[in-house]
């Protein structure tokens, strides 16, 4: 199969950005590369070095919108200087060896782990970890898969809930990976919307790989119908957060939890004032700059 990739180099301070809106497009993967040539030496543990100039890798399938994902990457700082965004034509075997080498099961709080397809959980945390609960990934479609830190964040609050016999929503699914997550938890039914049909696909594929196909129901925003869901997740940038908060907001029942992701620390305040009307706020958290917010629907 075929693999296109496009990169795009940008500072430091741009990377995370670039990251996520590659992930939101559909990306199957996103890698960050030095730019120049500047060796980061010695990080801390948990820690991901970054350079001062960092090229920016996604990779997607080969008929993938071009001009869509070039329109978006627009909103990156130094997306606009010429030659900047490159496309070229990735192999097969190159991918799946790339992926395999890059990924490895990851824990989300302390039962939540997410394992690449061919993987197994770490033997040592069997033992401390009886009750955990496995996400198997396909690495031919494994975009969102948990590394970036809105995903970690939202995996982070799913490990903590008793999610029995709720009704879930996961608004802009991606790979589906936090609504497979929250059927895994107990969710008995789980809506995934998406506007990408590439996403759609993977959250289907993915959430039959995990054995709970007949939990998840696909959904294109028009043929949506929002549902007083127990739990609604949205891990979007924080603009369609803002304009979509209608919609999501619709979406949770009376004291239902709307948790929102996607969004920089700086951005927190705009987008809690667009919920406001129908939410109150319970809780922020941060990762790495980025946010996590937990609100209630009246």
């Amino acid at each position: 199969m075929a693999w296109t990739e496009v990169s795009i180099g940008v500072t430091r301070q741009a990377a995370a950005q670039a990251e996520l809106i590659l992930e939101q497009l559909g990306a199957l993967a996103v890698t960050l590369e030095d730019g120049e040539d500047n060796p980061v030496l010695e990080p801390g543990p948990g820690e991901t070095p970054l350079w001062p100039s960092v090229q920016v890798r996604g990779l997607f399938e080969a008929g993938v919108d071009r001009g869509r994902v070039m329109t978006v990457l627009q909103a990156v700082p130094g997306a606009e200087r010429p030659g900047n965004l490159r496309w070229h034509e990735v192999g097969d075997q190159d991918w799946v060896r790339a992926w395999m080498d890059r990924f490895e099961p990851m824990r989300f709080g302390r039962n939540l782990w997410i394992v690449p397809g061919g993987m197994s959980l770490p033997k040592h945390a069997k033992p401390q970890d009886p009750g955990h609960t496995e996400i198997k990934l396909d690495p031919g479609l494994a975009f969102g898969t948990g590394t970036h830190p809105t995903t970690a964040l939202c995996l982070e609050w799913l490990d903590g809930q008793d999610l029995n016999g709720q009704v879930v929503v996961d608004y802009g699914c991606g790979s589906g990976i936090l609504g497979i997550a929250a059927a895994l938890k107990g969710a008995r039914q789980v809506i995934c919307v998406d506007n990408d049909p590439q996403a759609l696909e993977a959250t289907a594929s993915n959430a039959a790989r995990n054995g709970i196909a007949d939990l998840i129901h696909c959904r294109m925003p028009d043929s949506f119908r929002p549902t007083p869901a127990g739990v609604v997740l949205a891990n979007i940038l924080a603009a369609p957060l803002i304009r979509l908060a209608p919609v999501i907001s619709s979406c949770a029942a009376s004291n239902g939890r709307i948790v929102l992701s996607g969004l920089l620390e700086e951005q927190v305040e705009s987008v809690v004032t667009a919920y406001r009307g129908e939410c109150r706020e319970n809780h922020v958290e941060i990762l790495d700059g980025w946010a996590r917010v937990e609100l209630q629907r009246h």
